[in-house]
């Protein structure tokens, strides 16, 4: 552990974020999560990042294949500081000195380099506010900066990187202040000057229309240390992303082995999604109503012609939402033709209307393996359930929530090149 920069993922999710560090060489001495679907899923994943180039590493594929490896077997695979890494807790006032007394355990005399991990985001996004009769004042998601603090005057990083929707430059507290200004104030009445950017994952590699806040602290009272992190814009459109994968109707599909339909372009190589295995997993599509295919045909063939579907637009037979003024694009397609699709987001979990497959032939939303992909998780990525592992509402779930690795790999290999340098 000494021998790599250690770091600590707070509000880990399903680990994007960590994916992204990990493949840069930090070393992730805890993730901290409370939602115990997603804890699974980092449990799997570590046990991926052990296992790779090791002989057992076949028990890892005989686990997401479904051939007689149980999750207790899979995770139990694990040293015991590794499975003990992955904290399954809500960090709160209740919580948090339970939570440092196991990360000190875990970490010894180890230092902590850094930080990295973002707050849910509901309370600061502007479609969570519009949804919200507060406009989410008074919710105490809002203060979650507050709980971050804490472990950065507890574990005193030299770095962190806090990650966010756009919503939080806007969002304001009953009195009329932004929480952004309120939270900047904060670290730096704790040791730590802040500078942040507006980041589209679009220019890092990631074949989607998602901007995100990237705040980095620095402890100490320099400034003007914001790197420039290294773009990537492939020459790559949607189809290539999903062109790949067996061509599937609504209810179709296989959750744990799915033999790919053709070779891999250049983009998925380049990417790492298609990393080396044969086959991939949690391809499987909704089933759906007769009435959402005939309004995903009427997107589609809307699309093919360069016109997006509005909700009024609809044959009256077919309008079964009451609300008629808001979220008219609520039936939405992905464009395969461009170079991003819209935003993957966690709704993704209670209906695919906002993400229906371009192919009209397959006539469906998008499976968790597509979106999954469209988030640039390699293939090899296994999103686990809660109690069972074949939950594809959890997988979309956290699939929506989290930050994509390939943009996370880009911060990462700058924020080492910060850590790396004497002072």
């Amino acid at each position: 552990m000494a021998d790599k920069l250690n770091y600590i993922d707070l509000f880990a999710g399903a680990g994007g974020l960590s994916e992204g560090f990990i493949r840069a060489g930090f070393n992730p001495v805890a993730h901290v999560e409370m939602d115990e679907a997603a804890c699974n899923t980092l449990l799997t994943r570590t046990v991926y990042h052990h296992l790779k180039g090791t002989p057992d590493f076949q028990k890892y594929i005989s686990y997401i294949r479904n051939e007689g490896v149980t999750r207790k077997e899979l995770h139990a695979l694990l040293p015991a500081e590794k499975r003990d890494s992955v904290i399954n807790l809500a960090i709160g006032d209740n919580t948090n000195d339970e939570i440092f007394k196991r990360i000190d355990k875990l970490r010894g005399k180890t230092r902590i380099d850094l930080i990295v991990g973002g707050p849910p985001c509901q309370a600061y996004s502007v479609a969570g506010r519009s949804r919200d009769k507060n406009r989410m004042k008074g919710d105490n998601r809002n203060y979650l900066f507050v709980q971050y603090a804490k472990y950065l005057e507890h574990f005193k990083p030299k770095y962190f990187v806090f990650e966010n929707v756009l919503g939080l430059l806007s969002a304001k507290d009953k009195d009329g202040n932004r929480y952004f200004d309120t939270m900047r104030d904060l670290f730096r009445s704790i040791g730590y000057e802040t500078e942040f950017k507006v980041l589209e994952t679009q220019e890092y590699g990631v074949l989607q229309n998602r901007k995100r806040i990237i705040l980095i602290g620095k402890r100490g009272k320099s400034k003007g240390f914001y790197p420039e992190f290294e773009k990537w814009t492939p020459k790559a459109t949607v189809t290539d992303v999903l062109s790949d994968l067996k061509s599937l109707k609504a209810g179709e599909g296989n959750y744990y082995t799915t033999q790919y339909s053709s070779k891999p372009g250049k983009y998925l190589i380049q990417s790492n999604i298609r990393n080396g295995l044969d086959f991939t997993t949690q391809h499987i599509a909704r089933p759906n109503t007769r009435q959402d295919l005939e309004i995903y045909r009427i997107a589609v063939q809307k699309w093919e012609k360069g016109l997006r579907l509005e909700y009024n637009d609809l044959p009256e037979r077919l309008k079964s939402h009451k609300n008629r003024k808001t979220f008219k694009d609520r039936f939405k397609v992905i464009a395969g033709n461009l170079p991003c699709s819209q935003t993957i987001v966690a709704h993704i979990a209670r209906d695919g209307h906002y993400y229906i497959h371009p192919d009209i032939v397959q006539n469906r939303s998008l499976t968790p393996r597509e979106a999954a992909r469209i988030q640039s998780f390699p293939d090899d990525y296994f999103f686990e359930g809660k109690s069972t592992k074949s939950s594809r509402t959890a997988a979309y779930k956290q699939i929506g929530n989290a930050v994509p690795p390939l943009m996370a790999n880009r911060i990462a290999k700058k924020i080492k090149e910060l850590l790396c340098q004497k002072n």
